[in-house]
């Protein structure tokens, strides 16, 4: 019930796209370095999905590098994001290590963290970034290409952001920001130009998907999985011939 919002966005997303999506559901915990290709070989794009805790981070991670490293279409949403920021830092940067201060609060290259404002409240309770916020899409990126306009707005449910500090390096070794909050300067979208389709957002696209206007990023994602499939498809049809 959790993903039920993503999982009608998959319903929605097929019908534009005029194919029946089919849910593969790859718990993370039981992923690792020998059985990622095994877990994953037969998927025509991956999708992350929001969560909290330490519970399947490592999974996650190598699951997106591995799509990272075989061209699959890739979709990570708040968490799953913070998933490729981190694998991205640790597989691409160089930096040891790099994590989340929600999984690891002493790690040295926090390259997720908590937002400032959070960091000085003690009651948890209700203290997240909730609600719809703005975004500044930046121009001739994957995310303007999605949404065709430079601003937009999407509903947010979290406390921790990718960390500003590192941003340099990140778009210095081809991870773009493509979407930022124009008032906080908060990541909200990153992209690899590089990458046949590999995205992720901060926010939470799925809470506004209906069957009349299906979210874009959901869309856009599922015409790139069917792209990935018909070229799979035609070149075993290629290898059989020969």
């Amino acid at each position: 019930d959790a993903y039920k919002s993503i999982l009608e966005s998959f319903i929605h997303a097929g019908a534009m796209n005029e194919v029946k999506v089919e849910i593969v559901n790859v718990h993370s915990e039981y992923i690792n370095h020998e059985n990622v290709s095994e877990k994953l070989e037969g998927l025509d794009g991956l999708l992350v999905a929001p969560g909290f805790g330490l519970r399947g981070i490592e999974g996650k991670i190598i699951a997106v590098k591995y799509a990272r490293e075989k061209a699959l279409p890739f979709f990570g949403i708040c968490l799953g994001m913070q998933m490729a920021v981190i694998e991205f830092g640790r597989n691409v940067l160089g930096l040891k290590d790099a994590h989340s201060t929600e999984m690891n609060a002493n790690t040295p290259h926090p390259v997720i963290n908590m937002m400032e404002e959070q960091k000085k409240i003690k009651m948890m309770g209700g203290t997240m970034r909730l609600g719809a916020y703005p975004c500044d899409i930046q121009s001739n990126t994957l995310a303007y290409e999605i949404y065709g306009c430079n601003k937009i707005t999407e509903r947010h449910r979290h406390r921790f952001e990718f960390n500003n500090e590192y941003l340099a390096d990140f778009e210095n070794a081809g991870m773009v920001a493509s979407g930022k909050n124009e008032e906080t300067g908060l990541v909200e979208i990153i992209e690899l130009p590089s990458h046949p389709f590999f995205i992720g957002v901060q926010y939470h696209p799925e809470l506004k998907s209906t069957v009349e206007k299906p979210a874009p990023l959901f869309v856009h994602f599922i015409a790139a999985a069917k792209k990935y499939n018909e070229a799979k498809s035609s070149l075993a049809t290629s290898v059989i011939k020969k």
